[in-house]
């Protein structure tokens, strides 16, 4: 094996982001990501103080989305948003672009949008995840929001909301991978459905993969490398 427990778990963003999760299925979301040890559980913003203190003790983040999901937000909202993050504990924040000011080309207020939000969280020690919703560009737009993120030095660059019409594909990973500085991570969402997929990315170069199905794929991990399974119980949830 070539992997270990712990790397691949620390590549899981456990999302629980469907608008039909209740408070229960919330709470045992963050607990399924504390036992299963993932990189961060990224939540609707508004349990995002209770994930905080959920997550307290445990190397798991706490996380949210800004401008989710459709990124048409004003940037004064997603400002607004980020801060309200930031003060609720939030580590790393996933923002989506302005998909129509992309497809406009309108390429100073996408810099500026995506800029205002990486400046606040980075002011305060946190980091900044950018969504793209691949399925909606051509490369040539992927391509130029590469750029403008590695030139506003975000830290990661995400293909998808995963509730768009499509998410991550290996050639947009491919893409991605290849136009941001080396030092710029690439997250998966949308498609990566069981451990071999989650292998198949990070292969390509992925370091981050949004999931609900966490539980199976660090499962069937955990199966191969000859370790117990974790008992805990397992919350089904729609949603990456």
């Amino acid at each position: 094996m070539n992997f270990t427990y712990e790397q691949m778990s620390k590549m899981i963003d456990h999302s629980l982001l469907n608008p039909t999760l209740t408070v229960a299925d919330l709470e045992a979301g963050c607990r399924l990501a504390v036992a299963y040890d993932v990189a961060s559980v990224c939540i609707m913003p508004y349990y995002l103080s209770r994930c905080t203190d959920l997550l307290h003790g445990s190397t798991v983040k706490p996380s949210t989305t800004i401008g989710f999901p459709h990124g048409g937000n004003t940037t004064a909202i997603k400002l607004a948003e980020a801060k309200q993050a930031l003060a609720d504990g939030c580590q790393e924040l996933d923002m989506v672009v302005n998909i129509s000011q992309v497809l406009s080309g309108g390429w100073d207020y996408v810099r500026e949008d995506i800029r205002s939000v990486v400046d606040v969280a980075h002011a305060s020690g946190q980091k900044v995840k950018v969504i793209f919703e691949n399925c909606y560009l051509k490369d040539e737009h992927k391509i130029r929001l590469c750029e403008i993120c590695g030139e506003l030095k975000v830290d990661w660059v995400k293909t998808s909301t995963g509730y768009g019409s499509g998410g991550a594909t290996h050639d947009d990973l491919k893409l991605m991978r290849k136009h941001v500085p080396e030092w710029c991570q690439v997250k998966a969402a949308g498609g990566v459905r069981d451990f071999d997929g989650l292998l198949a990315v990070r292969e390509l170069g992925v370091t981050r993969c949004g999931a609900s199905r966490t539980a199976d794929m660090l499962d069937e991990c955990r199966k191969r490398l000859g370790l117990p399974v974790i008992d805990v119980p397992k919350a089904t949830v729609a949603g990456y």
